[in-house]
């Protein structure tokens, strides 16, 4: 597996420890890590870490990059609250806490499968995305909707029997990893989980709860009429 590590200043010693502590597992994947964070790692725990540039000197575009190419399987990140840092602002979003409110759809994180990108046309100032998708995960997926795809929130503008699409404007298409990927190239999928847990309500078998049968006999042995 290709990990990538990153921390902020004041979590970087929080990194070594966590590096040390885990290096025999870590020893078994490859490393990389921006530049000061991989060199503090590398001189604690002799593991092997390839280095990006510095924060300041791209490190983090470049991490992008290899997103994008499926070249990082992972990236662990210690992230200090008080660092106010333009790059994580759009790509960590904080959890959601009970008493905030819901704007969007309720996924889990969890990848259900592959879409693979069909086309990518102009449509304005956006860039409309169509993705063939599984008939498992498209029956989940509604125009105006929303869909997670690679992470990323969006919604859904048109479905069809084999494909569905999103629109990406300016601002997303150059602040994400979709924004990157060209036709031919898979995205990970996850629909909203409220239909799944509708289905499954549908499905469900009342034959299986045991209950009594509402009929004329039941209603007279409880009173009812």
């Amino acid at each position: 597996m290709n990990i990538t590590l990153m921390a902020h200043d004041k979590k970087k010693e929080l990194m070594v420890q966590f590096c040390t502590a885990y290096k025999s597992i870590l020893s078994k994947h490859s490393l990389s890590a921006t530049a000061a964070t991989g060199r503090l790692v590398a001189e604690a725990t002799n593991l092997p870490v390839a280095l990006f540039l510095s924060k300041n000197q791209g490190g983090h575009q470049q991490v992008d990059a290899r997103i994008a190419y499926n070249e990082i399987d992972l990236v662990i990140m210690f992230s200090d609250p008080n660092d106010t840092d333009p790059w994580e602002d759009q790509r960590i979003m904080r959890t959601l806490r009970l008493c905030d409110g819901l704007d969007g759809h309720i996924v889990s994180g969890h990848v259900e499968g592959l879409g693979v990108i069909a086309g990518r046309r102009p449509e304005g100032i956006a860039m409309v995305v169509t993705i063939n998708t599984p008939p498992e995960l498209l029956k989940y997926i509604i125009k105006k909707g929303s869909i997670a795809i690679d992470g990323i929130s969006l919604t859904v503008t048109q479905v069809t029997e084999s494909s569905f699409s999103v629109s990406l404007i300016p601002h997303t298409a150059k602040e994400t990893t979709l924004g990157f990927k060209d036709v031919g190239d898979s995205v990970n999928l996850e629909t909203d989980i409220i239909g799944k847990y509708v289905e499954q309500m549908l499905k469900f078998n009342p034959k299986q709860t045991q209950e009594p049968a509402l009929n004329k006999n039941m209603l007279l042995e409880n009173g009812f009429i």
